[in-house]
């Protein structure tokens, strides 16, 4: 396993950061395929032999359940400092906002809930998990910082923004003397490079840490085009942003496919490749040991510049989906409020 920085923070991580998404009790998520604790626990273990020092959950995965899973399996596997534990929290909710709950106060709950969910005293990294339209950006990032202040948190990291954003904040945070973000997770992968057009420049710039979600689409760049998986049939959100471009996408599974066979390696290998010569690291979803290895091998293979321009020929321009189409349409004026359980990523 490769490791390297994250961004601007002393801590140090794995080229492969395990997505804890698919862990946690299927009964209290949106998603049926997630694993329960025995087999969360396997996969966890496995990443760790193999190198991984860095996990991604959040709160709103499968109503804190995937947190619990992480955290015990950490406490048994391996010692606290020697891994980096990230989870995120959303924004609040129309109940808290019709409440009179404060963004400070929101920050605050959700932070503790999360710290017992983990069993842990602090969190390596806590992420702002979507733009909260609702709450002035000055009371998030003063929370965020009374959070790293008071120790429960050591860096914060940002997702699914606008580039913009990230960089508002940050001003913002640097004008008052706050805590910076020092990483973003966007949604990135060889079939969605939206973030090239700012985000990725921006990044390069501040030494702001790239650690993408969905890295294999939804499992799509893990196998040939048309090839379907239990994931690929049960994920509604994952069709909702995928399907509508699958005829141009898979063009490009096709040349990832064909690399694959010439290399000797598996797709999800030349994919994360790939994506690994462009972020710090990616945040890889894994339900079974072999996702897990597959992961790690990718983090030793180099493509040449000669197959990363094959692979990138086909792309043409996409439109956004997903939190980021939400938050075009709140740019609009149309402010989305969100809902206990309204989880989707």
């Amino acid at each position: 396993m490769q490791y390297t920085k994250l961004g601007n923070s002393d801590l140090t991580v794995s080229r492969i950061c395990m997505g804890c998404m698919g862990f946690g009790d299927a009964g209290r998520g949106q998603h049926s395929w997630t694993l329960d604790e025995e087999n969360s626990r396997a996969v966890i273990k496995r990443g760790l032999d193999l190198g991984i020092n860095f996990f991604d959950t959040a709160i709103a995965y499968q109503s804190g359940t995937s947190e619990q899973y992480l955290g015990r399996a950490i406490r048994d596997f391996a010692k606290r400092d020697k891994v980096v534990v990230a989870t995120k929290f959303l924004p609040r909710t129309a109940d808290e906002i019709k409440d009179g709950v404060t963004g400070a106060q929101h920050i605050s709950r959700m932070l503790d809930k999360s710290l017992q969910n983990l069993g842990m005293d602090y969190v390596d990294l806590y992420i702002y998990h979507m733009w909260d339209y609702n709450t002035p950006l000055y009371e998030i990032m003063s929370a965020l910082n009374d959070a790293v202040k008071a120790g429960k948190v050591r860096y914060i990291g940002i997702s699914n923004c606008f580039a913009w954003q990230l960089e508002k904040a940050n001003s913002l945070a640097e004008r008052e003397g706050f805590a910076k973000f020092i990483s973003v997770q966007g949604h990135y992968n060889l079939i969605f490079r939206e973030e090239e057009r700012e985000m990725a420049q921006l990044c390069r710039e501040e030494n702001i840490a790239m650690t993408p979600y969905s890295p294999l689409a939804g499992g799509r760049l893990s196998k040939p085009h048309g090839e379907t998986s239990k994931r690929l049939e049960q994920d509604d959100y994952a069709k909702f942003k995928y399907d509508a471009t699958a005829e141009q996408d898979g063009v490009i599974i096709a040349r990832v496919e064909e690399l694959a066979k010439s290399r000797g390696v598996s797709m999800t290998e030349i994919s994360l490749a790939w994506l690994l010569g462009k972020v710090t690291t990616p945040v890889v979803g894994a339900t079974k040991i072999s996702h897990v290895e597959g992961a790690a091998r990718a983090a030793e293979l180099i493509l040449t510049p000669e197959e990363t321009a094959y692979l990138e020929e086909p792309y043409i321009p996409h439109r956004l989906v997903g939190v980021m189409a939400q938050n075009t349409a709140a740019d609009a004026g149309k402010k989305h409020v969100w809902s206990a359980g309204d989880q989707k990523i």
